[in-house]
């Protein structure tokens, strides 16, 4: 049986948890999210408490269990905090700012990189090469934060490059000058 699954989840006092048709909506102060759970998985709601339980043995619930409760946890989190990622720019002259409600990124191309906003996803720039984007949804602000670093991932001879913020690069070292015996021959 899975640990996390076993692990009940305390309802904080400004959410609410609806129960139907194999979908549990959660609504709290920052908005809210559904999520579609198996039939093999049983939700119900005790003393202000989740509980998952398997309805049957079998190995897709056993796996599904954990990953249920995590979900689950994951959406009361997001509807009371929410979810952020930042990126960093890295590069002579890359840099982001906000345009009309849009993510417009000048990273080394011909043209500008804009980005429209995402529903449920909030851009934010700081000093012009930090990127914060935010929102409900861990999943997708994920997402966004993947497809806006996949734009220019960090290359590894300069560093240069989108990366998350803490994100190590790996440098390799450039061309080896030959050596001047090798040089002459």
């Amino acid at each position: 049986m899975s640990r996390i699954g076993k692990q009940p989840i305390v309802i904080p006092p400004q959410v609410t948890i609806e129960i139907s048709d194999y979908k549990v909506m959660v609504k709290g102060p920052k908005g809210q999210l559904e999520q579609q759970v198996l039939p093999e998985i049983k939700v119900e709601v005790k003393d202000n408490k989740i509980y998952f339980t398997k309805t049957v043995e079998t190995r897709r619930a056993g796996c599904f269990h954990g990953l249920f409760r995590t979900l689950v946890a994951n959406n009361i989190l997001g509807v009371t905090q929410g979810f952020f990622k930042t990126l960093e720019l890295h590069g002579t002259g890359y840099r982001a700012s906000i345009e009309d409600n849009k993510l417009k990124i000048l990273i080394g191309f011909s043209h500008p990189v804009i980005i429209e906003p995402v529903e449920g996803i909030q851009f934010e720039v700081e000093d012009n090469n930090i990127i914060k984007i935010s929102g409900i949804d861990k999943q997708l602000v994920g997402q966004v934060a993947a497809k806006i670093r996949d734009i220019r991932k960090p290359e590894p001879y300069k560093g240069k490059g989108i990366r998350y913020q803490g994100e190590k690069v790996r440098r390799k070292a450039g061309k080896a000058a030959k050596s001047g015996a090798e040089a002459g021959a």
